[in-house]
């Protein structure tokens, strides 16, 4: 069972890489879906990438997930060890309203309305800050920071440690496994959010890549030569345009997943068994 579903993902996964870089012929032969390309053509990769809509698309997208995730990482870690502190300034009205946050979503008509107050209506910021805290993350978070012996916390505040050199130096350090995860998950929800920019986003030249990949490849709407860079000789077929398009959009993650992996067992499970 486990083979037929990795044949049944593999198959579709293969045809858009194949689709993507197969000839003009091939794809109008097969009627649009390749499977098998009968060579390498990268005339779809050098149309989206060497200008346009596309190549400007995946620039954004790149700099929201960076800025996005290291803003994430910045305030869920401050805010978790404040709630794994006990006896921390407010720290259980602050727990319990993060806990009130994961059960009472604010919607999103209110969200809308708050972020057009705030003027960030076109704004890069629209795309960051609304979704900048996770309470599920800062959950979890704080269950990996109170799982650290309290004597460490002891001993550095003994040699003279303040909170913030207790928190960089040493708890930070030991939660490697726990801060690669969440930055996994911050860096995925950030790179393949569209319905943010789909709300906050009328500017087209500041749409992310998966908005652009939802307009040409999802809505089926055509990629004009003006939108994309100019080619010597035949324009890719938009078959081959739309799966570059997808191929990109998945690459990124699929190669960050690999150097992640080994903190991802431990990370993930943080909380989850006691003893």
């Amino acid at each position: 069972m486990l083979t037929i579903a990795c044949v049944l993902v593999i198959i579709p996964f293969t045809g858009v890489i194949s689709t993507s870089i197969a000839s003009p012929e091939a794809v109008a032969k097969a009627g649009g879906f390749v499977l098998i390309p009968d060579g390498i053509n990268l005339d779809a990769y050098r149309a989206i990438f060497a200008g346009g809509v596309v190549s400007r698309a995946v620039r954004i997208s790149i700099g929201v997930t960076v800025v996005g995730t290291a803003i994430s990482l910045a305030v869920t870690t401050m805010l978790a060890y404040s709630l794994s502190r006990r006896g921390s300034v407010g720290q259980r009205p602050m727990l319990f309203l993060v806990l009130g946050a994961i059960l009472f979503g604010p919607g999103m008509i209110p969200t809308y309305l708050v972020v057009r107050s705030l003027g960030l209506l076109d704004s890069y910021w629209a795309l960051i800050l609304p979704t900048a805290v996770s309470a599920f993350n800062v959950i979890v978070v704080r269950s990996f920071f109170m799982a650290i012996p309290q004597e460490l916390i002891d001993s550095a505040r003994v040699d003279g440690a303040s909170e913030w050199r207790t928190f960089t130096r040493i708890v930070l350090p030991l939660s490697k496994a726990a801060l690669a995860v969440i930055g996994l998950f911050y860096a995925v929800g950030y790179w393949n959010a569209f319905f943010t920019a789909l709300l906050y986003m009328n500017d087209t030249s500041k749409w992310p890549l998966q908005l652009v990949l939802r307009t040409y490849v999802v809505d089926g709407s055509s990629l004009s030569t003006s939108q994309l860079s100019a080619m010597d000789g035949a324009f890719p077929p938009q078959q081959s345009i739309q799966m570059a398009i997808l191929v990109v959009s998945v690459v990124p993650i699929l190669i960050v997943y690999p150097f992640l992996q080994k903190h991802f067992a431990k990370g993930v499970l943080t909380g989850a068994v006691k003893g």
